[in-house]
């Protein structure tokens, strides 16, 4: 019975420090990943924070974040008047749901043709294009510049749309290939011997299939041209078809800059992004786990 107890006494120790060791490493995990998010979402919290704050303070600052004598919501007042803003929204809506949607045609139409469609420049056209994700942005601003002037589309919808889909179809091929690489081929056969044809399967067939990845391309097209700025400054002269990130330039003056409205702008500027990438985040993960496995 002496030798039972103190077995039974033995493995109780044994599974209390096993416990310890468990709170103890599941604590500093926590601490950690809090460390981590601190530094991850204090950028957003030192921006809302300095847009409700004029000039003297931001400038008599000397922590990272300040308490205003008074909260400057007239800063968000000019961020809307003045700087043009609910112009901009429009334009940056409308420039990134047509990206948005060209990228997700492509995408479709351009993987089909490379993954399903045997013919033997296959293998050569997909690396072509998938080519694109290795070519830098300031690269091709000049030669763009120049053939955009000489078929008159500076200064238009088209000179902003064109390179944002140019970019942003790369990566959307790469990941529709490999996740179409997964679906089985049984299925198409199926439908086409229903009777479904090209122009049918690919809409009522394979796009269903798709949606994960779909979604992931949309909403990393997305989050990547809604801030983008060189290439709408290089292109594009005139407010009608600039873009959000143009409304910080409206406080930016030759010897001084409303620097409280310029953060209330960037604060509008980023809520939208911010809201999309907290709401879909999931689809982003998901959607390039299973768009990566094959391809």
């Amino acid at each position: 019975m002496a030798l039972s107890d103190s077995k039974m006494i033995a493995a109780r120790e044994k599974a209390r420090e096993q416990r310890l060791r468990q709170t103890t490493g599941t604590a500093i995990k926590m601490t950690i990943l809090s460390l981590v998010a601190v530094i991850q979402i204090f950028p957003l919290i030192w921006l809302v924070n300095f847009s409700f704050a004029n000039n003297t303070e931001i400038f008599a600052s000397t922590t990272p974040l300040i308490i205003p004598e008074t909260l400057l919501f007239s800063n968000y007042v000019r961020a809307f008047v003045d700087g043009h803003f609910l112009l901009f929204f429009r334009n940056s809506v409308i420039i990134n749901f047509l990206a948005v949607i060209l990228v997700l045609f492509i995408s479709v139409i351009s993987a089909f043709a490379c993954t399903r469609m045997r013919f033997k420049l296959s293998g050569l056209v997909r690396t072509l294009m998938l080519l694109g994700m290795m070519i830098p942005i300031h690269a091709t601003l000049l030669p763009n510049y120049v053939i955009f002037l000489r078929l008159e589309i500076i200064d238009t919808i088209w000179a902003v749309l064109i390179p944002y889909v140019a970019f942003s179809l790369p990566m959307g091929v790469f990941l529709t290939c490999g996740f179409m690489g997964t679906i089985p081929r049984e299925i198409e056969e199926a439908a086409i011997i229903d009777g479904c044809g090209v122009f049918r399967l690919i809409p009522y067939v394979i796009v269903p299939l798709l949606r994960p990845v779909l979604m992931t391309v949309a909403i990393m097209t997305y989050l990547t041209n809604w801030n983008e700025f060189i290439m709408a400054m290089t292109f594009l002269r005139t407010r009608t078809w600039r873009t959000l990130p143009f409304s910080v330039l409206e406080f930016v003056g030759q010897y001084i800059s409303d620097f409280g409205a310029q953060f209330a702008v960037m604060t509008l500027t980023a809520l939208p992004a911010v809201l999309i990438f907290l709401l879909l985040s999931k689809h982003i993960t998901k959607g390039v786990a299973m768009g990566s496995v094959k391809g």
